[in-house]
Formats: structure tokens, C-alpha cells, sequence
């Protein structure tokens, strides 16, 4: 039986995330009728308002609707939160995000791209070629994807491109028929324990591809020998020796042109308009895709130089001759490497003055050493507070820790409201807003700023 025909109401407990606010508009494509609660309003959930859906923003059992057919919450959420109580007290049937998408796997052609970093890049740009070609899908991403300002799409043909989580192992319960693997560094240790247990848990995954499948790997990922399939390609922008790797890489205005190398075929005059060089990985992954599935060259070809990217991916918020401001959701020392080496790319020679807000008290103690080193590349940091999300503090773990441990003389801690007075002050002509926390709330305020600077 297909648990997912027998839905008419649900609701969902943390609907303002970004992967539940993808199933929320999932359903309402579907008929079903959606609510939800969160514990603040953003402009997505706002968007999600707009479209229909009944949403509530204080922790209140009277608002929390009664007849309800399936409860979804988040791993965010916090255990003893009312409405999540109430509805397991009660006899509900009450599943994680990712039991729902195991659901709507079940049954489906299935490219699942996972990686601790990567992946929501990586996953856009599939969605993309596949909707830009005509070729179709049901997309659900885990940003906001800029060429259509959504993180879900659906359409006739079964097919699902979807971000496989490794937060919790979620991706575990997917059914992929394509499996993409960007990265396998570690991260979520508050989960895993041991870089060992993260690297499992992606061989485990590669090995839920359905016989006949298709796996995509980075070159050189630790225990790539483990990572087998009855098709399987690897790429490296850098590496020749990758089945799929780039040839004739130049920078103009931004924008990187390139010819695309794979095992039998060539794809020249390719042209990304995505700044970073660790896109052009990204792109290779999602073409090495698209040419498995046989979309046709032409098509891969305008489909790429179409792509506007993902909110929060190297996200040029302000590009002027006097200002520069690139927001992104760096937060592991791996994606901050890969960001601060995108922009040297592109802005060779300039002053980079990087904002970072930690993520997780357990990620930064965790990653400290990484952090520090990978911070220490910029030319100028400034450090917000930690975000919390999820987490209690941390006795001795504050952004001072990562301070501390930076070789690099021109760092500081700053508050919000003092780093718009530091942004008046100081006017950096190029400047990158890094994290996975409300950093992006201050993007507007400080862009408002450079733009003043004229």
C-alpha cells in the first residue's frame, strides 16, 4: 500500500526549515491539506503563507490542529516541545522528514545526492538540466533555487532528485537508482562519534543503489575502493585521471568557460555563471548525471549556462566596480577551503574580509583546529557569536576559541549591531558573509551599507 495516497491532512512541526518546507509543498501539489507550526516567521514561511498553508508561530496546543492524518517534525525540534508531545501521547502517527521521504522514494526513479558538503548545489543543478531540458522531475532541495525562487517543483514523470541528508542518517532510508557522493569529510560528529562512523555511514549509503545503478563520486574520497556500483564514474576538475574532469578552464568576467572531458564524449564551449572553483566540480557531478540519463548535449549545454545558481551558494548580494558582497553557507572548514579559494579565483589580488558566524557549539569544538586554519586564509575575519540552533552552550566553547587559534593578525569577535557600525566605519570593497546560522538576516543590512558607499 502507498502510505502516501492515504494523507489529507498533515502538519508539520518545524515547517519554516528548508527541507520541510520542500514536503510541505510537495503535499499541497497534491491536494493534501497542509499546516504547520515554527517557532519564527521568515520569508520563506511567509512564501509558504502565500501559498496556502496555515501556519502558527507560538508553541500553543489550542492552534495545533486536531484532525490530523500524519504529524512531521524535524530533528530540531526539541523533544519535550508541547505539540510534538501531545501528538505522541495521543496516538498519532508521527514520522520524521525523512520517513516521508522515504515514502515518496519508494516507489520512484531516484537520483539521491549526498555529501557533507556539496549537495544542495549539486542537487539544484540535476533539478535544473532535468527541468531546463524538458526531461522533468520532482525536485526537493535542500536551498532556494534562483532560476525558479523555490525549493520544490513537481512533475508528471516519476522521477525524484533529492538531497540525501546524512544529519541523523537520514539518507539511509532512500532508494536510489543514482547515487551522487560529493564529499565524505567529517562533520555531525555530535551524531557519528568517529570521522570512521561518518565514512560508514556513506558506504552504507552507496550500497542502498538499487542493482544496475549509477554512482557518482569526487575522485579520491576516502575508501573510494569501498564505493562500487554496476556503473561508476568518478570527477575532478583538477585530475585527468577522473572518468569525467575539465579541460581548457578560463575565468572571463565572472564566469568560468570550459570543455567538459568524460570517457568517450566531449562537451565544449560549457559556461558557468556560478562563481567558485569548487562549482565546476559541482557541475561536472550533475552533467556526468544528465549524460547517464541521456539528455542530449545541446540541451546539458544551455542548461548550464542558465543556471543562476542557489541562494546562499557563492550568492553575489551586491556586485558593483566599488563594492563586492557574496553570501554563503559555509560551515565546515572543508566549504569555507573551497569558498575563500573561489573568491581568490575570481578577485585575484584583493583584500578579503570574511564574516563568519559558527554553527553548533559541538561542530565548532569539533572543528576548531579546521576552522582556524581554513579562517586564517582571508585577509581580514570577523567572527560573530556562535548560533546555536539546535544545541545548549558549551562550557569554554565561544567564537573566542576560534580566535585564538587563527594565525592571523587582523581577526576580532563582533556583535550584529557593532559589525554594521564596523561596515559604515571601515566600507571593504570585497567582503564574504559565511554561515549556516541567521548571518543571512544581515546580509540586507550590511549590503544596504556598501551600496551608501559609492
Amino acid at each position: 500500500m502507498n502510505k502516501l495516497t492515504q494523507i489529507r491532512n498533515i502538519y508539520f512541526i518545524g515547517i519554516g526549515g528548508i527541507g520541510m518546507s520542500a514536503l510541505a509543498r510537495y503535499f499541497v501539489s497534491k491536494g493534501v491539506r497542509v499546516s504547520g507550526y515554527d517557532r519564527t516567521e521568515t520569508p520563506l514561511t511567509a512564501a509558504l503563507e502565500k501559498e496556502g498553508i496555515a501556519i502558527h508561530y507560538t508553541e500553543n496546543l489550542d492552534l495545533a490542529p486536531k484532525e490530523v492524518d500524519v504529524v512531521v517534525y524535524t530533528p530540531a525540534i526539541p523533544a519535550q516541545h508541547a505539540e510534538l508531545v501531545f501528538y505522541r501521547n495521543n496516538g498519532y502517527t508521527v514520522v520524521k522528514r525523512s520517513d516521508i521521504l522515504q515514502w515518496i522514494t519508494e516507489n520512484a526513479f531516484n537520483i539521491c545526492v549526498a555529501g557533507t558538503h556539496g549537495k544542495t548545489t549539486v542537487t539544484s543543478m540535476i533539478a535544473h538540466i532535468l527541468r531546463d531540458s524538458e526531461y522533468g522531475c520532482n525536485a526537493f532541495l535542500g536551498g532556494i533555487a534562483a532560476n525558479y525562487n523555490t525549493n520544490f517543483w513537481s512533475h508528471d514523470r516519476n522521477v525524484v532528485v533529492v538531497e540525501a541528508d546524512e544529519y541523523d542518517r537520514s539518507f539511509l532510508k532512500l532508494f536510489p537508482d543514482i547515487a551522487v557522493i560529493t564529499s565524505m569529510d567529517p562533520d555531525h560528529l555530535d551524531i557519528y562519534g568517529t570521522a570512521a562512523e561518518v565514512e560508514n555511514a556513506f558506504v552504507q549509503f552507496s550500497q542502498k543503489l538499487k542493482p544496475g545503478g549509477c554512482l557518482v563520486t569526487k575522485l579520491g574520497l576516502t575508501r573510494e575502493n569501498e564505493l562500487q556500483a554496476a556503473h561508476h564514474y568518478t570527477y575532478d576538475h583538477r585530475n585527468p585521471a577522473a572518468d569525467v574532469s575539465v579541460s581548457n578552464l578560463e575565468v572571463n568576467n565572472g564566469s568560468y568557460h570550459f570543455s567538459i572531458m568524460g570517457k568517450g564524449w566531449q562537451l565544449d564551449r560549457m559556461v558557468l555563471h556560478m562563481g567558485g572553483l569548487h562549482n565546476i566540480d559541482n557541475i561536472l557531478a550533475a552533467v556526468t548525471v544528465a549524460k547517464h540519463i541521456g539528455i542530449e548535449d545541446d540541451k546539458i549545454r544551455a542548461a548550464v549556462e542558465s543556471f543562476k545558481g542557489v541562494r546562499r551558494r557563492f550568492e553575489y548580494a551586491l556586485k558593483t566596480e566599488q563594492h563586492v558582497l557574496i553570501d554563503d553557507y559555509a560551515h565546515h572548514p572543508e566549504e569555507l577551503n573551497a569558498l575563500i579559494s573561489g573568491v581568490r579565483s575570481i578577485f585575484p589580488g584583493e583584500k578579503l574580509t570574511l564574516v563568519f558566524q559558527p554553527h553548533l557549539f559541538s561542530r565548532t569544538k569539533d572543528q576548531a583546529d579546521g576552522f582556524a586554519e581554513s579562517l586564517s586564509k582571508a585577509d581580514e575575519v570577523l567572527l560573530l557569536p556562535i548560533y546555536p540552533a539546535r544545541e545548549l552552550p558549551v562550557e569554554g566553547v565561544t567564537s573566542d576559541l576560534l580566535l585564538h587559534k587563527m594565525k592571523l593578525d587582523n581577526k576580532r569577535v563582533i556583535g550584529k549591531n557593532a559589525l554594521l557600525e564596523w561596515m559604515e566605519e571601515h566600507q571593504p570593497r570585497l567582503v564574504v558573509m559565511a554561515g549556516a546560522g541567521d548571518i543571512d538576516a544581515i546580509v540586507p543590512k550590511v549590503k544596504i551599507i556598501l551600496e551608501k558607499i559609492l
